[in-house]
């Protein structure tokens, strides 16, 4: 049994625990959060609390995480493009249209496949069997660096990181139309869509929205169309794609909050995560990594600068 101890120091004083829980535990839905609280794994000062409990600045809870479910998930030969690894972390640059973790109608091929292939039994266990090691996630379709834990430390550390906001990740983008100004900031609450689950939306009324924040900036100009390089502050499902379609520059190629159709040839959203900086969790070291732009990507730019703005 892995016992790990967090100390709660949260913004939001007063939420229920089963409510904060999944926010501090990578890959634990609420449900499961509950469950862990009604089989007494969540304790504090020795004693079980309940899931209907009131988090307050500096309370700590010991959480008794069991062992990992051990459903089979194949380990398998695929090809990673490894930025950077030891015995703690892996950063992967990921390809557009690899799958993170295995889901229904993406059983093989994802990342945690080639991820156990590499690594074997070192990953995580944290985020459970489906998502071992996942410390964040990127979206099927971009592209770029995203970070797995080989130990529970590891990953309670580096997750700690990305609700304290240290944790940088910057992505570039190419997004409808001119953006005006040279730098801005989108904050609006993200939750799920109002009428459609498979959705995120900016919710400003009720629901269960979150904070979000993401800053942005002009990298280059074109006809029709905007390259920006995006700083995440938070880290909601689709948030740059969702922020950018709020303000009106939907991302180009998103035919989910975008442009219903293909456009400029791209098969998914034109989105990269370029950089990701963090402070190693065990030698606490600051590492900063850089990728290049993916080849779709610079096909792309060079459409765009010969005029292939003009139409899509």
């Amino acid at each position: 049994m892995t016992t790990a101890r967090m100390r709660f120091e949260s913004e939001r004083d007063g939420v229920r625990l089963d409510a904060l829980l999944p926010e501090l535990l990578p890959g634990c839905s609420r449900s499961a959060a509950a469950r862990l609280i009604s089989e007494g794994r969540v304790t504090k000062g020795g004693a079980p609390v309940s899931k209907s409990c009131r988090v307050s600045r500096g309370d700590v809870f010991d959480v008794e995480l069991p062992e990992p479910e051990t459903p089979y998930i194949e380990a398998q030969d695929i090809p990673l493009d490894v930025v950077f690894e030891d015995g703690d972390v892996i950063v992967v640059n990921k390809p557009r249209g690899m799958v993170v973790h295995p889901s229904p109608g993406h059983r093989d091929g994802t990342l945690v496949n080639a991820l156990l292939g590499r690594c074997g039994d070192s990953l995580s266990g944290i985020g459970g069997f489906r998502r071992p090691g996942i410390v964040h996630r990127i979206d099927k379709d971009t592209s770029g660096l995203i970070i797995a834990a080989k130990n529970d430390a590891a990953h309670l550390a580096l997750s700690r990181q990305l609700r304290e906001r240290t944790l940088g990740r910057v992505y570039e983008t190419v997004v409808h139309g001119v953006v005006k100004d040279d730098s801005g900031t989108v904050d609006a609450p993200i939750g799920r869509h109002p009428s459609d689950r498979k959705r995120q939306a900016v919710v400003t009324r009720g629901g269960a929205a979150r904070s979000a924040v993401t800053r942005y900036e002009v990298v280059e100009r074109y006809a029709r169309h905007t390259r920006l390089r995006c700083r995440l502050e938070t880290g909601r499902t689709h948030q740059i794609r969702v922020h950018m379609a709020y303000i009106g520059r939907p991302v180009l190629g998103d035919r989910v909050y975008g442009h219903r159709r293909p456009e400029l040839g791209l098969h998914g959203q034109c989105l990269h995560a370029r950089e990701l900086c963090f402070v190693h969790p065990a030698t606490g070291a600051p590492v900063s990594l850089t990728t290049e732009l993916p080849e779709y990507f610079v096909e792309i730019l060079r459409k765009l600068a010969g005029g292939g703005g003009f139409s899509v």
